[in-house]
Order: C-alpha cells, then structure tokens, then sequence
C-alpha cells in the first residue's frame, strides 16, 4: 500500500517538471514534452530491467531497500538552471 502512495506523490510531480522544461526552451512545447515523454519512459523501461536482473542476481528484498533510496536523486534539483536566467535573454 505505501508503495502506491509513494508513486502517486512522484508520478504527481510529473506535470511540474514538464512546465520547467517547457520554460527553459520557449516556443519549442510540443518538441519538449514528446522529448520528456519519450525520456521518461525509455528511462522507465530501462529501469525495471536493470531492477529485474538486480533481483535475480541478488532478492526482491534488496531491490525493495535499493528503490527506498532512489527518490535521494531528486536532492539533485538543487543543481538545475534558473528559469529566471532564461527569460531575460529571450
């Protein structure tokens, strides 16, 4: 059950990130959401089959510990550009 909540509250991020990156490249909408799209789940598939052959090698337990983890990543956000920066040169 916490599994659910926990990819509701990522997958509900989702449309955020989508409108930062269609403001980091104006007039350029539909390119930036097919690209962030076709991204998203191409890293999605990539994932669970690196997570599947984790679990092989090792038990689904440490793949639960290992994916408990992963939402660290976002601490990563700190390192993005400022949109400010980009509308003052457009």
């Amino acid at each position: 059950m916490l599994s659910i909540i926990i990819g509701l509250v990522l997958a509900s991020a989702f449309s955020a990130i989508l409108v930062y990156a269609t403001e980091l490249i104006p007039g350029k909408v539909g390119m930036v959401a097919g690209l962030f799209f076709g991204f998203a789940f191409g890293m999605g598939g990539v994932g669970a089959a690196v997570l599947e052959t984790v679990a092989d090698a090792t038990s689904i337990d440490f793949v639960y510990k290992v994916c408990a983890f992963l939402p660290l990543i976002g601490v990563l956000a700190v390192l993005l550009p400022s949109t400010k920066d980009v509308r003052a040169h457009s």
